[in-house]
């Protein structure tokens, strides 16, 4: 009576724990945990307090299992204590093993999906390849077939790992206890209001808020505060235009107040396919002012006059390709007013910091051309800036009558800073004047500009850096760029990143700065005084302590006696650096995307149970310059994969960690990455997660008619040419499955309605799998059939997300702290 009862208090502190804010949640678990192990615990005559954590957890559960009759009998604590801790680890020792047949027996016994084999055969440059699995590709995705399998892989998935759904909850309410609910951004002052965003406890997505500033000579300082006397005025709320519209996923976009503050434009997804509505509407009346705009980029730029908008729409193959303006009002049509016809570059708008001017960008993997017209006179036609060259790269910033503009070639690879008078736009190179020159050394990333400054985002040696230039007053151009004040960083990796920027006159510069041990923080610098203000660090509840963490940056040897650079985190006391420590490395390595560290709240859970997080900053990237990008893409793109592979080898070598305890991840292009590498070096790695993986690359590449294959030739090359066909084949992870080859444990994941990467690419890739490999090991596909590239939309939902892919980890790596679960 007095378990039953016990049991029934446990099952009703849980309930309501269920409706309490995460942190009292898991408060709550732990509580209800602590009542009933201590009743259970009570037989045991007080030893239990000699015991470790694992070991009382365990002897509870057994008892709990009426098998604690091996532990009963004890003398008090202090007699024998070794003897009967002999007792508990042997039987441990025992069920372990047997815990781990059964669980073996019972995946043995689950039915695994097996794909329908139907030959087709891709010739090109007279070589012919075999792909039994190309019937899973379904442009509409309506398939009864493609569905069904699918949901067969789903439910095969998740009856594998039917055996973490505890520890999957446990891994979320640790991931939703660390979060702070109601939560609110750094206000950013735009003319005569402060606008931010809000997070309420409960409620998933974001609510766009702001304040009227009450006094307008009001001026912005590194040390102010928002005035909350004023009222505050909710101009969006997601988690009502989710709810309203009844839509399973939702994703805003862009949202942008006209200048005069009246009026709202948002952009939305609902299905995860990337095609975004737009939606315009009077702030003060909350009322929808025009029809919506569908099958949009997102993208979206007022007018100087309130009464227009600029917008993006998309071709069949979902590239952006042209812009349209529409004036305001519900009878009123779109002008087409550009249209970009080379299939390899896509287009986007912006609108320049001083809202002065109105930029139309086209760009391919290597080209770009940008267009403007004074933001003021919206029906003008767009003017080119500098026509377009091959392999010429230029970016545009506004300042008086100048356009600043970063710019690279293949003379300045790393790229200068050029100075162009608005009247000078369209014409030739020797208009532009020098104001920083190029440099082998660092490679110039971006720029913010204000009235009075000009701040420089740079690279060197792999780290980002700032460096602050006084401009001459008025929109006077200086001579030269030079004297700079460097904004310098101490921790051996991080990330540094411009914030949002308030208005153009404003002396302050927002920065977002974070490392693998320091949580996202929001740093304003004043430009005149160099001070330096923390507005705000990402709060992380539950007792996260910064220093109980440690950073390092370490430096591979690759193939070719390239360093490249790895960035480790782990915790100290918990790790034994001596070769035997479970380790998860990342990887992306392309697109120039630099991968530098980042904080991660979730990533706790991992570290906290002993695990050593590590980031491998790979060619292909632009870590380390131009250079490490050009040498990791095209026909140097196996570069990519070695550095990674010397990446794995080196941590091993260093003991932090053994290929029986190396798990890899990488997303997209990255999942491409951790295909390869499986393929070209199954034994060197325990698990991997590839998600939403580009794997079957040669395939889609050689098919102008999926989304987006035009323009990313210039990231992998054309395999219309054999040259690049030859080398593609040669990496591409479904083209090299290797034919009785013992792979790591794998969990693949894709979405439906992913434009970037068909959901039939990790289909294809674990069909083919399971056809060719020894089924040694796990191998999982997770579909979201109802989310696209960016997976699940919510909060608490891509918890849940994180959560399954780290009870996967813990699974395969040992790691579930129980041999059973201690479930009622």
């Amino acid at each position: 009576m007095n378990l039953a009862r016990n049991v029934f208090v446990m099952k009703a502190i849980l309930s309501i724990a269920a409706l309490l804010s995460s942190s009292v949640a898991l408060t709550c678990l732990t509580l209800a945990r602590l009542i009933s192990e201590k009743k259970r615990l009570k037989p045991l005559n007080g030893n239990e307090v000699w015991m470790t954590v694992q070991e009382r957890e365990f002897v509870s559960a057994m008892i709990k299992q009426k098998i604690g009759y091996l532990f009963k009998g004890w003398s008090k604590p202090g007699n024998n204590d070794h003897k009967k801790r002999s007792v508990i680890v042997a039987t441990m020792e025992k069920l372990k093993a047997c815990a781990a047949d059964l669980e073996r027996q019972r995946l043995q016994s689950l039915q695994t999906p097996t794909a329908e084999r139907c030959n087709q055969e891709l010739e090109a440059h007279g070589d012919i390849r075999q792909d039994p699995y190309y019937w899973l590709r379904d442009d509409s995705r309506r398939s009864k077939a493609v569905l069904q399998h699918l949901q067969n892989e789903n439910a095969y998935t998740m009856a594998t790992l039917a055996d973490t759904a505890e520890l999957q909850e446990v891994l979320y309410l640790e991931m939703r206890a660390r979060i702070q609910e109601a939560d609110q951004s750094v206000p950013i002052r735009h003319g005569s209001y402060y606008y931010y965003t809000r997070t309420l406890e409960g409620e998933q997505y974001k609510v766009h808020c702001r304040r009227k500033v009450l006094s307008a000579a009001a001026e912005s300082v590194e040390y102010q505060s928002m005035d909350t006397s004023s009222v505050e005025e909710t101009i969006l709320d997601e988690n009502f235009q989710k709810e309203v519209g009844r839509h399973s996923f939702y994703l805003v976009g862009s949202v942008e107040t006209s200048p005069n503050h009246e009026l709202l434009a948002w952009s939305e997804d609902t299905t995860g396919n990337e095609h975004y509505t737009i939606r315009v509407k009077d702030v003060a009346t909350n009322k929808e002012i025009m029809g919506p705009i569908h099958n949009t980029s997102g993208d979206i730029v007022w007018s100087g006059d309130n009464q227009h908008i600029f917008f993006v729409t998309k071709d069949s193959q979902e590239r952006p390709h042209k812009v349209w303006r529409q004036m305001i009002g519900r009878e009123s049509k779109s002008v087409l007013v550009f249209e970009e016809t080379d299939d390899a570059f896509y287009v986007g708008i912006g609108k320049s910091r001083s809202e002065k001017i109105i930029f139309i960008d086209c760009g391919s993997a290597i080209t770009s051309e940008s267009r403007f017209i004074n933001a003021n006179q919206p029906l003008e036609p767009f003017n080119v800036i500098i026509p377009r060259e091959n392999d010429v790269q230029y970016e545009v910033f506004h300042r008086g009558d100048y356009f600043y503009i970063i710019l690279r070639d293949k003379q300045r690879p790393n790229s200068e800073i050029l100075l162009l008078s608005l009247s000078s736009a369209g014409a030739n190179e020797r208009d532009l004047k020098i104001l920083l020159p190029h440099s082998l050394d660092v490679k110039l990333e971006g720029l913010i500009l204000s009235s009075q400054f000009l701040a420089l985002f740079k690279r060197t040696g792999g780290l980002q850096q700032g460096c602050v230039f006084q401009l001459p007053s008025n929109g006077v151009a200086p001579a030269v760029l030079e004297g700079g004040a460097d904004i310098e960083f101490q921790e051996p990796a991080y990330s540094l990143s411009p914030g949002s920027q308030g208005d153009f006159d404003s002396n302050i510069l927002r920065l977002e700065y974070t490392s693998l041990t320091t949580p996202t923080s929001v740093i304003d610098l004043n430009m005149v005084t160099k001070a330096r203000s923390i507005k705000k660090v990402q709060p992380v509840l539950g007792g996260f302590i910064k220093e109980e963490f440690v950073t390092e940056r370490l430096w591979a040897e690759s193939h070719d006696g390239m360093k490249v650079p790895v960035s480790i985190v782990y915790k100290k006391g918990l790790v034994k650096l001596e070769g035997s420590d479970p380790l998860l490395l990342n990887g992306y390595g392309s697109y120039e995307i630099s991968n530098d560290p980042w904080f991660s709240a979730n990533r706790l859970c991992l570290l906290e149970r002993g695990f050593i997080f590590a980031v491998a900053h790979i060619r292909g990237g632009g870590e380390m310059g131009r250079s490490w990008y050009e040498n990791g893409k095209y026909l140097n793109k196996k570069n990519t994969f070695l550095d990674f592979i010397a990446c794995a080898e080196h941590l091993i070598k260093q003991k932090y960690t053994t290929p029986k305890r190396l798990a890899i991840e990488g997303r997209s292009a990255g999942g491409l990455l951790i295909g390869a590498v499986c393929n070209m070096r199954p034994d060197l790695f325990h698990s991997a997660i590839l998600g939403v993986p580009f794997v079957d690359c040669l395939t889609t590449m050689l098919d102008d008619t999926i989304p987006l294959t035009v323009i990313e030739w210039e990231e992998w090359g054309n395999p219309q040419q054999k040259e690049f066909y030859d080398y593609m084949k040669s990496y591409s992870p479904m083209d090299n499955v290797q034919p009785g080859a013992s792979y790591p444990h794998m969990l693949v994941t894709g979405g439906l309605h992913d434009p970037r990467v068909g959901y039939w690419e990790p289909a294809k890739l674990v069909a083919r799998l399971r056809e060719l490999t020894r089924p040694k090991n796990l191998l999982l596909l997770k579909m979201e059939l109802g989310a696209g590239h960016f997976s699940v939309t919510g909060r608490f939902e891509r918890l849940k997300e994180v959560a399954f892919e780290y009870a996967f980890l813990l699974k395969v790596s040992s790691m579930t702290e129980a041999p059973f679960s201690d479930s009622s």
